[in-house]
């Protein structure tokens, strides 16, 4: 019936008649792109691929609200998912590109290179041991387009250019415009308000503005779980080990009647963390002359969230303070997220010389805050909130570009100076410390209560504090050679110098040849390289899990790759990762409207940083952890994938449809692993089945959509189905391993102009409230996580309504 009804759809927009604007709700642009400098090409005309998506056009029309949330649905090989009971990664969501880790790209914003969040993800979830930019801290009313180039982009922009590159460009325009909208999802939760301004004006006689945008939103949370399976007068996982499940239920059902509570009373809240942000930013450009001009830009973020870590029982004594929490307790992780950046520049053009010369800076804070918890070796005087400490990235970055059109060559070439600084910061003491009985901190054989630390998140410790720094310097040069837009080639090299590692070199080369016209080959091959960062190096905490013995939830630690525990292990230092980046495709225009492009890839990566499984090693007893985790170059992968974009313009009576259709298959194998010598542990310790799962196949290998956005007089249709492959997930240690089928997401809207200056559009994403398949009972934490967060995550369908304004 959903397929029918997908079907009926899709056809009833495709029969819908006409449109007076012809370039209405177009989702990829023939617009000049990211990837050379000063070189004027369209989309079809460049040696590699990329997408040009007009935001305001989209946004528009579509239910999703982020950048990140835009970007993948209408980008197949972009993949950002909603993470739950996640610590941090509930809050700031990981993204990947073409199969790669979130700190494989490279992000820009007008071009300018854009600082990295503080949080390192680390809650096996995608991306787990990854470094990402948060994409949702740029306002979308403040967007004007985003260029994805799908290449490795190392020796032209550097490190984390690996998997390609993500250019956010700024609106410049004058005018105002406004966005408010509404939403709510089908089970009556995940509201959401935003409401944008944009403002522009011009600044002195020669094209000069201002651009200033604001932005307020609120996402509420949601709670998609079911009544768990946990015997919650006793051991905490006795059903899952019962060889009488349904009695040991019946058994608990008794003991909960009996003293007057239901089983509501023991229920988890997992969904989509609440978020509630504010954002200013602004873009200005001011000529002096023809020659000379300035320019700046940049913003501010706060971000507060509030999400839900795993539930504590009457049971857990060690964990729970009875006289507080007679029934348990569920613990609430709220964050404050601090988002700052800027740039100013300037730019000269003497004899078609160009100059750029700018200073990009940006830095991001991350604040935890636990309620609704307690420090158990405190007993009844314990708190109930702890402000748990903070972890800070700070980047800074010199650029100097210069540039040189001489008849067919275009030449370029410059530097980067950039610094670095990753900071944690201590909680309060009570958020980190075991007490004993007398309220002193504990040592070796006193007498305690409980456990120590603010349960669900441990507070970071001076033991984990930590500030560090390091810089680059690089030299980078390309040439361009264009032969009447028939052949293109482009080459160029970077040279780069850390402080903590050294040296690395980079070349890249890439060519296009249109052999006939509207039809070309392209191809490109070059080498990348990552350098690790600060918080891969020094990122250090303890935290609460599941033990993998199964007795409960136990203290486990992520140690520094330099620290003692490493050492002792035999951890090697960390190192960069590099890699060889090949592309080759063809583009068509075998009709006027009608835009093709394929464009096959591989990527070797050799030395990939990631975060290892725990492991159990007595030597690592004197550290109080069951476990430990460990940053390190543990493997080798290889890549291969293709993507598939077809855009066509139909006029249809008196409107125009928008079909577009686009597609990407990806791969990624893990082919060597890198053994420390002395580590002495197997490898499901070292790096498991459930690390190899999220590498390998707990993404979609197969993503498509089919976007129709057809337009008549005053009124705008959009229909959008988005296929997410199947994914893999393993449960280990605790679980199984879990096949979760294909599912297609469609979004629906409806636009009508009410004047020439407001727009109103209401619509919903995932109409027919599609899910990804139910967790295998041993892979749902004893029941209580219905679903993964995989594929379209847990959302189900959402309802939107939004108001526009243009003037």
């Amino acid at each position: 019936m959903k397929k029918l009804s997908t079907a009926v759809l899709l056809l009833g927009a495709m029969l819908v008649a006409a449109q007076e604007n012809e370039e209405k709700g177009k989702e990829i642009e023939d617009i000049i792109i990211v990837g050379n400098r000063n070189v004027k090409r369209t989309k079809l005309e460049t040696p590699v691929p990329v997408d040009v998506i007009n935001i305001d056009k989209i946004q528009r029309s579509s239910p999703q609200m982020t950048a990140q949330d835009l970007l993948n649905y209408v980008i197949p090989s972009f993949n950002a998912v909603r993470q739950s009971a996640s610590d941090g990664t509930e809050h700031i969501d990981p993204v990947t590109l073409r199969g790669m880790g979130s700190d494989q790209i490279l992000v820009l914003l007008n071009g300018k290179r854009r600082h990295s969040t503080s949080l390192v993800n680390y809650q096996n979830t995608v991306g787990n041991g990854s470094v990402g930019t948060d994409l949702s801290t740029i306002p979308v009313i403040a967007i004007d387009r985003i260029e994805v180039l799908r290449d490795g982009a190392a020796a032209q922009y550097g490190s984390d250019a690996i998997a390609g590159v993500i250019n956010i460009i700024l609106k410049k325009n004058t005018g105002a415009s406004a966005s408010l909208t509404y939403g709510l999802t089908g089970r009556n939760d995940g509201d959401t308000y935003q409401a944008g301004a944009n403002y522009g004006t011009s600044l002195g006689k020669k094209e000069g503005y201002i651009n200033l945008s604001l932005q307020l939103s609120h996402r509420g949370k949601t709670t998609r779980t079911q009544n768990h399976d946990l015997d919650i007068f006793g051991n905490n996982f006795a059903y899952a080990f019962a060889d009488d499940p349904e009695a040991a239920r019946a058994a608990d059902d008794a003991k909960i009647k009996e003293r007057g509570l239901t089983r509501d009373d023991f229920n988890f809240q997992i969904g989509d963390a609440q978020i509630r942000q504010g954002q200013l930013f602004f873009n200005a450009e001011y000529p002096f002359n023809d020659q000379f001009k300035i320019y700046s830009f940049g913003g501010f973020s706060i971000k507060e969230g509030k999400g839900f870590g795993f539930r504590r029982l009457p049971s857990e004594t060690s964990n729970v303070v009875s006289s507080i929490y007679p029934n348990g307790f569920q613990a609430n992780l709220g964050s404050q997220v601090y988002d700052v950046s800027y740039a100013v520049g300037a730019k000269y053009n003497v004899n078609d010389w160009f100059f750029d010369l700018s200073n990009t800076f940006g830095s991001n804070t991350f604040n935890y805050n636990v309620s609704n918890t307690n420090n158990a070796s405190l007993g009844a005087n314990s708190p109930t909130r702890f402000y748990a400490g903070a972890h800070s990235f700070l980047q800074n970055t010199i650029n100097l570009d210069v540039s040189k059109k001489i008849n067919r060559f275009n030449i370029g070439f410059g530097g980067e100076f950039r610094l670095e600084q990753y900071q944690i910061k201590p909680g309060d003491e009570a958020s980190y410390t075991q007490y004993d009985t007398n309220g002193n901190v504990a040592t070796e054989g006193s007498t305690v209560l409980g456990a120590g630390g603010s349960q669900s998140f441990i507070g970071f410790s001076p033991n984990n504090a930590v500030k560090k720094d390091r810089h680059s310097t690089a030299v980078y040069a390309d040439v361009s050679y264009d032969l009447d837009k028939k052949l293109n080639i482009d080459a160029a090299a970077r040279f780069e110098n850390y402080s903590d590692f050294g040296n690395t070199l980079n070349g890249k080369l890439a060519v296009r040849y249109e052999f006939v016209k509207n039809y070309a080959i392209r191809a490109a091959v070059g080498t990348g390289f990552r350098a690790p960062s600060l918080q891969q190096q020094y990122f250090n905490n303890s935290y609460a899990d599941i033990s993998t013995s199964g007795s409960g939830i136990v203290t486990k630690g992520i140690f520094r790759n330099d620290s003692e525990a490493a050492r002792i292990l035999g951890f090697d230092k960390l190192k960069q990762e590099t890699s060889v980046n090949a592309s080759a495709g063809f583009t068509l225009r075998p009709l006027n409207k009608l835009y093709i492009s394929v464009d096959g890839y591989w990527i070797k990566v050799k030395d990939r940083i990631v975060i290892t499984s725990n492991i159990t090693d007595p030597r690592l007893d004197q550290f109080n952890v069951e476990s430990g985790r460990f940053f390190t170059n543990a493997i080798d992968t290889e890549t291969k994938g293709v993507d598939v974009v077809v855009s066509y313009d139909w006029i249809l009576g008196s409107g125009n449809l928008n079909i577009n259709l686009a597609g990407n298959y990806t791969e990624t194998k893990i082919t060597d692993f890198h053994f420390p010598e002395n580590l002495g542990t197997p490898q499901n310790e070292f790096f498991g089945p459930d690390q190899i799962n999220i590498i390998e196949t707990l993404s979609p290998k197969t993503k498509a959509s089919l976007g129709l956005n057809y337009g008549i007089g005053k009124f705008n249709f959009l229909v959008r189905n988005t296929y997410f492959g199947k994914v893999i997930r393993d449960g280990y240690p605790f679980g199984g391993v879990q096949e979760f089928s294909p599912k297609v997401v469609t979004d629906i809207s409806v636009g009508y102009d009410i004047t020439k200056n407001i727009n109103f559009t209401v619509g919903a994403n995932n109409v027919f409230d599609v899910f990804p398949d139910r967790q295998i009972y041993e892979n749902s934490y004893y029941g209580v996580f219905k679903y993964a967060p995989v594929q379209m995550g847990t959302l189900g369908n959402y309802f939107f309504g939004r108001l526009n304004f243009n003037f």
